[in-house]
């Protein structure tokens, strides 16, 4: 019996024919409905799944083959990974696919922000031209705090290791997978000593709104800060008090902590409206890992965990 995968998300062709190649046989639904996916799922092997929908113990009840479940992207907090645990069902997550991306993008950020990339633009298209007033700051002799040192974290090391500054990081989880370029921090020495701090942590509850009000007060210096991880990491009111107060220089957001922009809550309303304004804000729609080489790139490292965990035995 071939091991069957059912693919319910809009996804890079190339994934198709690597399937293949590892004897998968995938059934395409990009455009079925999430209610529906519970039933869809009797008969299937493998779920891939972007970011249509959660996958909960709900989804997966009719599921009589199912051995794992595939994020096609970086993070999975729109899965229940205990409620697969609990059936025995492989949770594989594709964030290496993406980590120059995001490291890349975070550079591009870091540099529009302290070289006034985005203002400058935004003015000389409106015939301003404006040179000292756009004077900037050079990354090189800063000290560069990177928060969350996975994937994505260790990608903006590796970029920003030839600017001749220090980097410094913290890691909650795995300490010991700071090595150089960085060097391992705690939390507390690394808010006395950086000028810019940069989040690469998942959301999962306890990282719910981690840069709150305490978290900036912390910081010895004035900061820039940027995250391109997940919104809800960082209590957005909170930024936009700090960034008033001018105890944060300026932010680079790539993620909001509501992203669907017409259903800002009244609080999120005034909040975004203060970072839509300032000029001292670079703003992007969470496209830091979206690149036309990401796309197949996730592809590669998805099959290549699925045909790991065909290796073992578990399929097929």
């Amino acid at each position: 019996m071939p091991v069957r995968i059912l693919i319910i998300d809009e996804i890079h062709p190339s994934l198709f024919p690597m399937l293949e190649g590892i004897g998968m046989e995938a059934e395409y639904k990009p455009d079925i409905k999430p209610a529906e996916v519970c039933e869809a799922l009797v008969g299937f092997d493998g779920l891939i799944v972007r970011s249509k929908m959660r996958i909960t113990a709900d989804t997966i009840r009719l599921a009589d083959r199912l051995k794992f479940v595939a994020r096609a992207g970086a993070g999975v907090d729109n899965i229940d990974a205990e409620a697969l645990q609990a059936r025995g069902i492989a949770l594989l997550g594709a964030n290496e696919g993406n980590r120059q991306a995001v490291g890349e993008h975070a550079l591009g950020m870091l540099l529009s922000l302290l070289r006034n990339i985005s203002r400058g633009d935004r003015q000389v298209r409106n015939k301003v031209w404006q040179r000292e007033e756009n004077r900037g700051e050079e990354i090189s002799g800063k000290t560069v705090g990177i928060i969350g040192y996975g994937n994505m974290g260790q990608s903006l090391a590796r970029v920003l290791s030839g600017f001749g500054g220090r980097i410094i990081a913290y890691d909650r989880y795995v300490p010991e997978k700071i090595t150089s370029p960085a060097e391992a921090v705690s939390l507390e020495e690394l808010q006395r000593q950086a000028d810019i701090v940069s989040l690469h942590i998942p959301y999962i509850p306890e990282n719910r709104t981690f840069a709150n009000d305490a978290f900036f007060q912390a910081f010895q210096k004035r900061i820039w800060f940027m995250n391109t991880s997940r919104g809800e990491v960082v209590d957005q009111a909170a930024l936009v008090h700090h960034l008033r107060a001018g105890t944060v220089k300026g932010a680079a957001l790539d993620v909001l902590e509501n992203e669907k922009l017409h259903t800002l809550t009244e609080q999120q309303l005034q909040s975004f409206n203060y970072l839509a304004n300032s000029e001292n804000v670079v703003l992007t729609p969470h496209i830091a890992g979206w690149t036309h080489e990401s796309y197949v790139q996730i592809n590669q490292v998805l099959v290549e965990k699925i045909a790991r965990l065909k290796e073992t035995g578990r399929l097929g």
